[in-house]
């Protein structure tokens, strides 16, 4: 059964970083991409990162490139997205997703799989 538990969110200062995490369970993380969406309040759900558990490789949404990085650590089965000089505009529900990996995945496929965290609150205000 796979399950993914996120954690790390919080009340964070602009221009303050922070680092959420996905424990992932009942699935090979070498065999799937493991990524975060967002979604704010009244707005679109938003692809901000995603990580290959094959190759490492990673993509991120334009919004976050260069402030932001993923990692997967197989050994704790765990992936974690670090954000730094966060902005207002970053304020949204951040949740974990993963899907088998194919050559025809997309972010926006991967972020349209069933599994999905609960979410985690990330709320940048002063």
């Amino acid at each position: 059964q796979v399950q993914l538990v996120e954690s790390g969110g919080g009340l964070v200062q602009p221009g303050g970083s922070l680092r959420l995490s996905c424990v992932a369970t009942g699935f090979t993380m070498e065999d799937y991409a493991i990524g975060w969406f967002r979604q704010a309040p009244g707005k679109e759900r938003e692809g901000v990162a995603a990580i290959s558990g094959g190759d490492g490789g990673t993509v991120y949404t334009d919004a976050v490139k260069g402030r932001s990085t993923i990692v997967a650590d197989h050994a704790a089965n765990t992936v974690h997205l670090q954000i730094s000089n966060l902005k207002s505009e970053d304020t949204a529900v951040y949740y974990c997703v993963a899907a088998r990996l194919s050559p025809l995945l997309t972010m926006e496929k991967l972020i349209d799989s069933d599994y999905r965290g609960q979410g985690t609150q990330v709320t940048v205000s002063s």
